[in-house]
């Protein structure tokens, strides 16, 4: 891939070592990949043992301060559950309606799918196209409840999921490169400290190998890893 100026400039500059979470959001922000507002994510490569068995590693984080993207929420349910995530804000909200629509057109304009308890029981027919695509309900991320107008809320003020791939990787929002550098940092902790109580108890050894920072057309920071995130 040929990357621009503005990148190889960035690549020579770039710390050797892995830094601080302050002087990675530093390097970020002073190193512009794009003349867009970047998105800046965290990049984590876990340890082998994690592609092996049932390990997966999942969870969600609530950015203190946002990410700072317009986020499409779709919600599967009817009666007093629909009305509740329409009134909170849904960008869909509908059942037989929308698992028809992604069933027999693929359709996944979306960016966090919710369900209620009871709707989930239709909703997996949708399974082999939102599976894929990480946008599956579930409720170990609190996008399987009878509480849609909250769980709409926080989807839309933050709340990040994430999920391992198959190969031990793992990319997490962690806001836009414009956030103010305090706000930044929280947010990259924030993502840190989540993804390391996300650890499987029957994983040993180095859990988070390495960390990185970037953003959407920027160059990658090593980040030391910390124990303490707070």
């Amino acid at each position: 891939m040929k990357h621009g100026k503005k990148y190889r400039s960035a690549a020579k500059k770039v710390p050797q070592k892995p830094v601080t979470i302050e002087e990675a959001v530093r390097f970020v922000k002073a190193n512009a990949g794009a003349k867009f507002d970047e998105t800046v994510d965290v990049y984590f490569h876990l340890g082998k043992e994690l592609t092996k068995g049932d390990t997966a590693v999942r969870g969600v984080v609530k950015l203190p301060n946002g990410s700072g993207k317009k986020v499409r929420v779709a919600v599967f349910a009817g009666g007093d559950a629909a009305e509740a995530a329409r009134n909170a804000g849904a960008d869909h909200v509908g059942l037989a309606d929308l698992i028809e629509k992604v069933t027999k057109e693929g359709w996944c304009d979306f960016d966090v799918a919710i369900a209620t308890v009871e709707a989930m029981k239709e909703v997996r027919k949708c399974a082999r196209f939102l599976g894929p695509r990480g946008l599956m309900p579930n409720p170990k991320t609190g996008t399987v409840t009878d509480d849609t107008a909250t769980a709409v809320r926080e989807a839309k003020g933050g709340k990040v999921d994430f999920r391992m791939d198959k190969t031990g990787n793992l990319s997490v929002v962690a806001g836009k490169r414009s956030f103010d550098e305090d706000k930044l940092v929280a947010n990259v902790k924030a993502v840190l400290s989540a993804v390391q109580a996300a650890k499987p108890s029957t994983v040993k050894g180095v859990f988070i190998k390495s960390m990185s920072l970037s953003s959407t057309m920027g160059v990658g920071v090593p980040v030391i890893v910390s124990s303490d995130a707070e």
